[in-house]
């Protein structure tokens, strides 16, 4: 068992050097292959097998530790930085009308889930202890509105068990990947779906012109400059936050302890949501120009650190001992699937703002530009767009969502 988190480390690196690598190799076996297996998928499937097999410990590392304190406030930064309130407006209502149905989905999906499989299973309402069904909810509630930065974030705050959490891992990740393969088969068959709906498209082809405008006036190869401004900015709001936190929490927890129901007696709720904050207040200051350098690219470097952590908690054998979970976490898929699918039908958006808005919740930065790619090329960024929303809205909504889950499972 290989304990040095130096050599740890490497191999997580060396994990995601190899993904990425694959994914984006001509070959055509690995073309194939990644047709079928999602990159995303393999960041968390790879990284659990050293946990699985013995090779590590992760619960004897200090990398996810570090990678939840100080990577993922510095990514939900740079993530943040991006957003365009304004081009997210100019989306048209529909797209944005989704993507937050989509949210409210999984805010009310989750409760929903639990009390339906409570019904056929009551130890699932299994009290209030650290390895209550409920809060390993909240973790992927986190996910599947934000991402892997938001999961960490409500790993924390709800302070989520070892075990449910692994269990919680697997359920999120493969949950999550079924219903993003649906979506890139809704994306082949868009035309078709678009007009047994009546949809206008005219729009989608006014958005592809203008997000390759964008692409064309604002993109630059990053200096040097460019480079440390960035991590100056990421890391130095990271250090305001912590501040704000080591001064916030202590304070309820003296002066009104009852509010801890609610988180606000844990520096990690302080540190996640004044970050966050700190971003989009940001994005409206000369710093969002850092954007164009490739600030998110890098916000996504950490991302991926932080899913290979978040992976070593993983062992895929925990489905097999709760399949209970699985079933779970696939009527959750099915209320949030099946709201946006309504709303869309009701609204005759398109197929490409519903796969977006809801990937863009479900799966975030590293996967909403993959659907969105699936419809055509330039629209990728349009993914990123309403992707960083989910990452703005994450902590917010995914916290709301812990706290109705907390009142149906814990009673």
């Amino acid at each position: 068992m290989i304990t040095n988190d130096a050599i740890i480390l490497g191999m997580l690196a060396v994990i995601l050097g190899f993904v990425f690598h694959t994914a984006s190799s001509d070959n055509r076996f690995w073309k194939r292959f990644y047709r079928f297996v999602p990159a995303l998928l393999l960041c968390y499937f790879l990284p659990s097998l050293l946990t699985t097999f013995g090779i590590i410990d992760a619960h004897e590392s200090n990398l996810y530790f570090v990678a939840s304190r100080y990577l993922l406030p510095a990514s939900l930064v740079l993530l943040t930085l991006s957003i365009d309130l304004k081009g997210i407006l100019n989306l048209g209502p529909k797209a944005l009308i989704l993507f937050l149905t989509g949210t409210l989905g999984i805010v009310i999906g989750g409760p929903l889930a639990l009390l339906l499989m409570s019904v056929f299973n009551p130890d699932l309402l299994n009290g209030n202890g650290p390895d209550a069904i409920w809060r390993g909810m909240t973790t992927v509630a986190g996910s599947w509105i934000g991402g892997g930065a938001n999961q960490a974030a409500m790993k924390e705050i709800y302070e989520v068990g070892g075990q449910v959490f692994s269990a919680m891992v697997a359920v999120d990740v493969i949950v999550a990947n079924l219903w993003m393969a649906v979506l890139l088969l809704m994306a082949g068959n868009a035309k078709n779906l678009d007009a047994r709906r009546g949809a206008d498209t005219t729009a989608i082809t006014v958005l592809k012109d203008r997000v390759e405008t964008m692409q064309r006036k604002h993109s630059r190869n990053p200096t040097l400059q460019d480079l440390m401004l960035i991590a100056a900015v990421g890391f130095g709001i990271t250090a305001i936050a912590h501040g704000f936190a080591d001064v916030l929490a202590p304070w309820f927890q003296a002066n009104a302890p009852g509010l801890s129901r609610f988180s606000f007696t844990s520096p990690f709720f302080w540190l996640i949501v004044i970050a966050t904050t700190l971003g989009v207040i940001a994005a409206f200051t000369p710093a969002k120009k850092l954007e164009g350098a490739g600030a998110a690219k890098i916000g996504s470097v950490f991302i991926y650190f932080l899913v290979a952590t978040i992976g070593t908690h993983m062992d895929i054998t925990a489905l097999r001992d709760s399949p209970e979970l699985f079933l779970l976490g696939l009527i959750w898929m099915a209320i949030h699937a099946g709201l946006i699918l309504l709303v869309a039908k009701l609204i005759k958006a398109p197929t490409f703002f519903m796969a977006v808005g809801s990937q863009a919740n479900v799966g975030g930065a590293a996967s909403a530009p993959v659907v969105a790619a699936a419809f055509h090329p330039s629209l990728a960024p349009v993914g990123v767009l309403l992707a960083v929303m989910g990452y703005a809205l994450g902590t917010y909504a995914a916290w709301f969502c812990g706290q109705l889950l907390r009142v149906v499972g814990a009673g």
